[in-house]
């Protein structure tokens, strides 16, 4: 099928030849004074020239619009139905792009005065619609940016809901380890009551040493559950090592060697960290004391542009079983640990703006990060 240009062109040829034939057939006719032949033959150049003038000015037709394959039809159903707001962000352009962008900004396609963040390239956060939404943006070869808008408020509610159902989950747990012996040795104690045995005084003191172990158990929950909000200040940090030197002498003196390198000020709750920190040396000291090498324990505090701490044992490190672990609530591996030292030392980190990371090596490494004010 030929197409417009090449029926153009075959026009043109076959212009040329006519009016070049029918230049020749005039001439021809009027020298022979062939007048019905002059006459026929400028009616066939006239119809020849005005034919080429049409094919020549005719406008090529507007192409048919396109329509999407039936291969995309499955995704973009697909992309309608996720509730999470997609954006097509071109400059200064933004469209929506599927059924939860045209509800957010409502708008079908073209969002009108879209927010400013949304242009913004180095833009993280928006709000919109009274709530504040996190912009996670992927940019194309043709700088078109395809960005998906989370709900931040949304997000760390589901976050709560996960760590309190956690919660709750390590507490039945350890409540029911906790009350099972107890029930069983109370009975035992009726039993041996009513038979006089002997046994008696020693199955109550083990009662009570359980009852113990459980009221220690509640504190430490309540201690945990209960964390207030920092109070921060102005601390030397040469003097906090100093003063947690002392304590570890104290408590380890002659068991376990600890080297200290602290300078600058941070601002910081004094009290929290230095429960925090205490936390990581008597988790230190303690792993380092059950390995084979000569037990020692490193502290490093250090201010930049943020308040790095390090922690650093000799021990035989954390098994990779247990690595996932670590911060999590009353998990311990110590036959006489409580389980939320390392848990609440990142809760104050944390509370903080900051975070204690486990780093990944052979060696036990805890490091805390905490912004400066």
């Amino acid at each position: 099928m030929l197409t417009l240009r090449h029926r153009r062109a075959l026009a043109a040829l076959a212009s040329g030849v006519t009016l070049t034939a029918g230049g020749a057939a005039l001439v021809a006719a009027w020298q022979a004074g062939m007048w019905g032949t002059l006459l026929g033959t400028v009616g066939i150049v006239v119809w020849t020239l005005a034919l080429g003038c049409w094919i020549a000015t005719r406008r090529a037709p507007a192409p048919a619009p396109s329509r999407p394959t039936r291969q995309h039809w499955p995704i973009a159903a697909l992309l309608d139905q996720v509730p999470v707001p997609l954006l097509r962000i071109e400059g200064a352009d933004v469209h929506a792009i599927n059924r939860a962008a045209r509800a957010l900004f409502v708008a079908d396609d073209r969002i009108p005065a879209p927010p400013g963040a949304l242009a913004d390239p180095a833009a993280a956060h928006l709000r919109h619609a009274g709530r504040r939404w996190r912009i996670d943006a992927v940019t194309l070869g043709d700088g078109t940016r395809l960005a998906a808008l989370i709900d931040i408020a949304a997000e760390e509610h589901a976050a709560q809901e996960r760590a309190q159902d956690e919660m709750i989950d390590i507490l039945g747990h350890e409540l029911l380890n906790g009350l099972s012996p107890i029930v069983s040795l109370a009975d035992s104690a009726v039993l041996a009551a009513a038979q006089g045995d002997a046994m008696l005084g020693d199955i109550l003191a083990t009662l009570a040493r359980r009852v113990e172990g459980l009221e220690s158990f509640t504190r430490a929950y309540r201690e945990l559950a209960r964390l207030p909000d920092p109070v921060v200040a102005p601390v030397a940090l040469e003097e906090l090592a100093d003063d947690l030197a002392r304590l570890f002498a104290v408590r380890f003196g002659g068991q376990v060697a600890l080297s200290v390198e602290a300078q600058g000020v941070a601002t910081i709750d004094r009290d929290q960290m230095v429960q925090a920190l205490w936390a990581l040396l008597q988790n230190g000291a303690e792993a380092a004391l059950a390995a084979p090498a000569p037990p020692r324990v490193a502290l490093s505090i250090a201010v930049t542009d943020r308040l790095t701490i390090t922690v650093q044992d000799t021990g035989a490190g954390i098994a990779a079983a247990d690595r996932a672990r670590v911060f999590r609530p009353f998990h311990t591996t110590k036959p006489t640990g409580s389980g939320i030292g390392l848990t609440l030392a990142r809760r104050i980190a944390r509370g903080h703006a900051g975070d204690l990371v486990l780093l990944d090596g052979g060696e036990t490494i805890l490091r805390m990060t905490v912004p400066t004010i």
